[in-house]
C-alpha cells in the first residue's frame, strides 16, 4: 500500500511539474509573439507570471523524482531569470549620461480613470515631489476643471490639453517650463498629445504623452496597428537630443509591439533605474496591480530613478521619473 501511495504522489507531482512547465513554454511563446491574436497579445500581458510557475515546477519535480521534467523546469527558470532578471539592474547609462552637464527634468505620468482621479491628491503629489512636467491620460472636462479649482496654474502656468466630456478619451500635459510645437498625433482613437518643453537646454525637450487604445476589450488588431503607428510616430524625433515619452501604453515589457519601440533607441526608466517590473493596473481591486502598462521611456535622455504612487480615484498607480537631460 505504501509503495502505491508513493507512486500516486510521484504521479501527481509530476504532472504538477507538466502543468507548471507548460504554463511557462506558453508565457514564453506569448513574449515572443508578434500576433494580433487577442487571446495570445492577453496572455503575453502576464507572461512574468506565467513563468513563475516554474519555480513550483522544479519544487514538484524534485518531490516527484521526475529528473527530465527537473531539467525542463530549471531551463524554464533560466529563461525567465535571462528575459526579466536585467530589469533589476542598474543600467549603465543611468550613472553615465555621456560627456557634459546635464540637467534634471522631474514628469509625473497619471492615468485620470475617465477623470475620477482625486484632484487635490494629483496636485498635492505634484507640489511635494517638485513635479516639473505632468502628463495625464482620460481628461475630462470637469476633470481639468477640478484641477484648476485644486491650483495645479500655481504649479504648472503652461499646458497644453485635450480634454473630453467623458470617456478615456482625454490628455494633458502639464508644464512649468513654457510650451510650444504643440500637436495631437493624427490616427489614433484616444489622444496622443506632443510639444516641446524650453527648459534651457540648447534645444527643446521633445515630450509625448501618450494613450494607445488596449488590447481588449478593444479588438487586439487595432491595438497592434496604434503600437506601430506611435513607433512611426517616435522615429520622427530621431534628431531631436532629448525625447521623453510617458503614458499609459496599454502595454507591459512583455508585449513584442513595445519592445520594438525600445529597439528604435528608448529606454525605459524601470530598466535605466534599476526598478525592474512596475504593476501600475489595476488599482480598483480588492488584488494588487499586476500588469505593468504605464512607463516612462527616454531617448538621449537618461531616467535614474522611478517611484510608483498611490493615485486615490484611478485604478493605475502614477509614475515619477527623474531624468537627466543631454545638454
Amino acid at each position: 500500500m505504501q509503495d502505491i501511495s508513493t507512486h500516486r504522489w510521484r504521479t501527481a507531482a509530476g504532472l504538477v511539474a507538466l502543468a507548471c512547465l507548460a504554463t511557462s513554454a506558453l508565457g514564453v511563446f506569448a513574449y515572443f509573439s508578434h500576433t494580433r491574436n487577442q487571446y495570445v497579445v492577453t496572455l503575453a500581458s502576464f507572461a512574468p507570471i506565467l513563468l513563475m510557475s516554474s519555480l513550483v515546477g522544479v519544487v514538484a519535480a524534485v518531490l516527484g523524482r521526475k529528473w527530465i521534467l527537473l531539467a525542463a523546469s530549471i531551463a524554464a527558470v533560466a529563461v525567465g531569470t535571462a528575459l526579466f532578471g536585467p530589469l533589476y539592474l542598474a543600467d549603465a547609462r543611468a550613472e553615465d549620461p555621456g560627456d557634459g552637464t546635464t540637467r534634471t527634468l522631474r514628469v509625473m505620468q497619471s492615468n485620470l480613470m475617465l477623470g475620477l482621479a482625486d484632484p487635490d491628491e494629483v496636485v498635492r503629489l505634484a507640489d511635494t515631489n517638485d513635479i516639473d512636467v505632468l502628463t495625464v491620460q482620460e481628461l475630462t472636462r470637469d476633470a481639468e476643471a477640478g484641477l484648476d479649482g485644486s491650483g495645479i496654474a500655481k504649479l504648472f502656468p503652461y499646458r497644453y490639453t485635450r480634454p473630453n466630456g467623458g470617456g478615456g478619451g482625454g490628455a494633458g500635459i502639464f508644464s512649468r517650463y513654457p510650451v510650444s510645437a504643440q500637436q495631437e498625433l493624427p490616427e489614433f482613437v484616444l489622444s496622443n498629445l506632443v510639444v516641446d518643453l524650453d527648459v534651457g537646454t540648447p534645444e527643446p525637450v521633445r515630450l509625448y504623452t501618450v494613450h494607445p487604445v488596449p488590447p481588449y476589450p478593444t479588438p487586439a488588431s487595432l491595438w497592434a496597428s496604434e503600437m506601430e503607428l506611435l513607433r512611426r510616430d517616435l522615429a520622427a524625433s530621431s534628431d531631436v537630443s532629448n525625447v521623453v515619452v510617458s503614458g499609459d501604453f496599454n502595454s507591459t515589457r512583455s508585449h513584442s509591439r513595445f519592445r520594438d519601440i525600445l529597439a528604435d533607441g528608448f529606454a525605459d526608466a524601470a530598466d535605466t533605474s534599476g526598478s525592474g517590473l512596475l504593476p501600475t493596473y489595476p488599482t480598483d481591486k480588492s488584488y494588487p496591480a499586476v500588469v505593468g502598462i504605464d512607463h516612462v521611456l527616454t531617448r538621449g535622455a537618461t531616467a535614474t530613478s522611478l517611484e510608483r504612487v498611490t493615485i486615490p480615484g484611478s485604478d493605475h498607480h502614477g509614475l515619477i521619473a527623474e531624468i537627466d537631460l543631454r545638454t
